[in-house]
């Protein structure tokens, strides 16, 4: 069931993709032959069986691309993740297969599928038409080859961005401001009594929160914002263009309008409607907050203007003054074992469930934890993940989940136990003391922990919809609504402890902590609105695609000065990891994670009743049906933007 990544090399990685490529061609060969039997076990059935081969061999291999400390092994995985991606594209195109999906979709048997099956065939009729199907030989020929290369210039930019190295060096005295353990964690410099601070998280965040020394977060910022710049631009302007030329030979508007088409929004149209309602009021509130950290600002630095690099600094400082709350003072009541021991603990009460870490995990690094998930009371698993949480050379960069086997329902009723692993980069324990989470770190581990349940609790019967395989304007909804347990302070009290005394955090302290949630939530919220708009922009249909003068444009959004001579985009993983013309789905979907966690404010917090009926209508069913079917059904009624609003302090 699990498989031992201890044994992984280059050549397995290299033989488990020829393998499933092999087994996978076989079925599909089988389905769409001339003379194969039509119906829904001769010919849906085999690709529903490809598919779990194919993510069964991404699970094993070429997710390896992502994690593994070997660098050959990465390099081998990065390939076949670029083959088996390639793989799914001349699927699309394979005109054999069309040909059989369509005579079957026009058979009575098909006219009576229901439910998922019904879904199912669907769903392949809609992507043989986005693939071209209708089109001549010519144009689906020119289609294949634009999408080959949008694959190619993916994985390559993923690649760049993963193994990107860059720091600056500082003396002791320049980490002025910094806590006092900051420069353990630090790399050593050039020269004695030097360090690196480099770009990961762990080293890049606390440092522009909390570095005195303005001219080193500007340089620090500087390199940030220009991580693989002149590598990764020309491959973000390439897949622009082909993104372009595949909506024209589609006959869509906009590449917008082709990505929108499979999503809850629909149409860009409905997304601009979205922004508009929000928009004036954020920049309002986010222009009200700006003057105020400004005069802050202007006491230390008069006549000089607050810059970018200035106001996570100043954000912080507020916390501090106006609220009590230090962020290394916040984080000795968060080592990371408690965190993920409360995590546990209150999802457990909220979903019926139990954990249980697997001591002997084989996972692909030490410091990887395989964790086991039952429904309490069972001794059966009902699901695995692993927990990859700090960061090395070579690893992805971000926090994200990643699927490792998909739950689906086998041929003796029985169901596949799904496999996920979360992978993150959170400041590493020292000699000294544990690894400890800002609030803002915690809130990131339980926000990629709402996919993790999101995948490992799915009871959907096809691999197709399995777990968080539904529209990418929704998927972060269940994350969204974990974040919300993170300012609850019945739930902080529950195990949040100090790391060297094992008291409790102080309630005055949890509701300081919460008091500060607000603080600059336009501006923050502005800063979202900026990620999702520089997205929509490029993808929209002005002829001019000036990424230089886009990034600017959209950057007005946050009201703060652009840092000049940067290109933040060019390290913008989204842009070219699925979320192209759909970053706006963070803050949609926040619309529906705000509204059904209102429905736990109303009747308890952790109320398991509550919790079986979102797991049941809504971490259950994946795919299954319209994302606005679950909410319909977990809600008792149509979704509403009040909870959103109300949370931005902006009227309903």
């Amino acid at each position: 069931m699990l498989h031992d990544f201890t044994t992984v090399t280059p050549a397995s990685v290299a033989a488990t993709t020829d393998e499933a490529i092999l087994a996978a061609d076989l079925l599909i060969d089988g389905a769409a032959a001339p003379n194969a039997l039509r119906s829904y076990a001769a010919t849906l059935h085999p690709l529903e069986a490809a598919g779990t081969i194919i993510s069964d061999a991404y699970g094993k291999g070429p997710f390896m691309a992502r994690v593994h400390p070997d660098a050959a092994v990465r390099d081998e995985a990065t390939r076949q993740e670029e083959r088996l991606a390639k793989w799914g594209t001349d699927l699309m195109f394979r005109r054999d297969l069309y040909t059989a999906i369509s005579e079957f979709a026009a058979t009575e048997e098909a006219a009576g599928l229901t439910g998922t099956k019904r879904r199912l065939l669907d769903e392949w009729v809609r992507d043989f038409r986005r693939t071209g199907h209708e089109l001549d030989a010519a144009d689906r020929d020119r289609l294949q080859e634009l999408k080959q290369r949008l694959v190619e210039l993916q994985v390559l930019f993923s690649k760049t961005l993963d193994e990107w190295d860059d720091y600056i060096e500082v003396t002791a005295n320049d980490l002025d401001g910094m806590p006092e353990d900051y420069a353990t964690g630090l790399r050593p410099g050039s020269s004695e009594g030097t360090y690196k601070v480099s770009m990961e998280y762990p080293d890049y965040v606390p440092f522009m929160q909390q570095a005195r020394r303005r001219d080193l977060r500007e340089a620090l910022q500087f390199k940030f914002w220009n991580r693989a710049a002149a590598e990764n631009r020309p491959l973000l302007e390439e897949a622009i263009t082909i993104r372009e030329q595949i909506a024209a030979t589609l006959s869509y508007p906009t590449w917008a309008d082709y990505a929108m088409e499979v999503k809850m929004a629909k149409t860009p149209s409905a997304v601009a409607d979205f922004y508009d309602s929000i928009v004036p009021g954020l920049t309002a509130k986010a222009r009200a907050e700006l003057e105020v950290m400004s005069e802050l600002f202007a006491a230390d630095h008069p006549g000089e203007t607050l810059s970018s690099w200035d106001w996570t600094f100043y954000h912080n400082e507020q916390k501090k003054r106006g609220f009590g709350v230090d962020a290394n003072e916040v984080a000795a009541y968060f080592p990371l074992d408690e965190v993920v021991a409360g995590m546990f603990e209150v999802t457990g009460d909220v979903l019926d469930l139990e954990y249980h870490r697997v001591e002997d995990a084989k996972a692909w690094h030490r410091d990887v934890a395989l964790y086991e998930i039952r429904d309490r009371g069972s001794d059966q698993p009902r699901a695995y993940f692993y927990a990859d949480l700090f960061p090395r050379e070579g690893k992805f960069g971000h926090a994200a989940a990643f699927s490792i086997v998909y739950g689906e329902e086998l041929a003796d009723g029985s169901y596949r136990v799904p496999v996920a692993a979360i992978v993150a980069n959170f400041t590493k324990p020292t000699a000294d003391q544990p690894s400890l989470l800002k609030h803002s770190e915690a809130l990131t581990l339980w926000h990629e922990f709402g996919h993790i349940l999101h995948f490992c609790l799915t009871e959907v019967e096809l691999v197709r919809f399995s777990g968080f395989d539904t529209e990418w304007d929704f998927v972060e909804a269940p994350s969204q609504i974990m974040e919300h347990w993170m300012w609850q302070p019945e739930v902080l009290q529950r195990f949040a402890r100090h790391h060297k005394t094992g008291e409790p955090i102080p309630t005055d302290l949890v509701n300081r902590l919460v008091a500060a949630r607000d603080l600059n939530v336009g501006l923050l919220t502005v800063r979202q609105v900026f990620l999702g708009q520089v997205d929509l922009m490029m993808h929209d249909d002005r002829p001019d695609k000036d990424l230089d003068r886009i990034t600017r444009e959209a950057y007005a959004y946050t009201l703060l000065p652009f840092h000049e001579g940067t290109f933040f985009v060019a390290s913008f993983g989204h842009l070219m990891g699925g979320y192209d013309a759909g970053y706006y789905g963070y803050l949609w979907s926040k619309v529906y994670g705000d509204d059904m966690f209102s429905v736990f404010e109303a009747e308890g917090i952790t109320s398991p009743e509550v919790g079986a009926r979102y797991r049941r209508e809504v971490l259950a069913r994946g795919g299954s049906r319209d994302a606005i079917d679950h909410l319909r059904a977990f809600l008792g009624r149509e979704p509403s933007t009040d909870a959103f609003l109300e949370n931005l302090g902006l009227e309903a």
